[in-house]
């Protein structure tokens, strides 16, 4: 999920998500979904990167030609549509809790769902219209917010920082795991080197390491935008 108000840009890739399959249409049977089509394109995305996914490469997949995936995909921006709606599926079901604990866990199950597919990262900010499993995201972190004396706009803008915050995340586990850990890694001959010009960012490393607290930005972050949250209601 992008940032829900606004993206720099014309919308698109959305039409095929919202308009219905015509029925009883004559002729023959179409011989591929827009499911498969994503599946096709999930996998390529999966196993090679988004660069990878083109037209003809899912044609290929499908064992037909680039042509005739444009009868059930007028442009590419509806490839990319389809697979991020696959990719992201609807969020899942919550125990009724309090809204901080509804918050968290939302932005965990969207942080874990996108680390399945990093490339989702890249797509949810590309200018678009949301499909219907997406939508069903942010219908589920409104629905967290219920209780909450925020305006409409304020409510989508905590979703922004939140899905904002996860998906940044995922980005820099591209290759890795344990990104931080990682850093400190790289960083450690040069801050042995020259930790003197550097006082405060090798102690900060040192310290992180001793008290084992890398690799933890995604609960910090989480807590620290609701926690300022919780202090603006309290306030009004």
């Amino acid at each position: 999920m992008g940032s829900p108000e606004h993206g720099s840009g014309t919308a698109s890739g959305s039409g095929v998500l919202w308009t219905a399959p015509p029925t009883g249409r004559r002729g023959p049977k179409p011989q591929h979904s827009l499911a498969g089509i994503a599946a096709a394109a999930i996998a390529v995305a999966d196993a090679e990167g988004l660069a990878a996914v083109t037209m003809q490469r899912v044609a290929e997949c499908l064992d037909t030609t680039k042509m005739a995936l444009y009868r059930y995909l007028p442009a590419r921006s509806d490839l990319d549509a389809i697979m991020l709606d696959s990719a992201l599926g609807t969020p899942p079901a919550h125990i009724d809790s309090g809204w901080r604990e509804t918050l968290t866990a939302w932005t965990r199950s969207l942080f874990d769902r996108a680390v399945q597919h990093p490339w989702t990262a890249e797509l949810t900010q590309h200018p678009h219209v949301p499909g219907p499993a997406e939508l069903a995201w942010y219908e589920a972190g409104l629905a967290a917010t219920a209780a909450l004396p925020l305006s409409g706009g304020e409510r989508l803008d905590l979703l922004a920082l939140l899905s904002g915050h996860a998906l940044s995340l995922v980005r820099q586990r591209t290759g890795s795991t344990s990104p931080e850990a990682d850093l400190a890694a790289g960083l450690a001959p040069v801050l042995a080197a020259h930790g003197d010009r550097y006082p405060l960012t090798s102690a900060a490393f040192s310290t992180a390491a001793l008290d084992d607290s890398r690799d933890q930005a995604l609960q910090f972050g989480i807590e620290a935008i609701l926690t300022g949250i919780a202090a603006m209601v309290a306030a009004r």
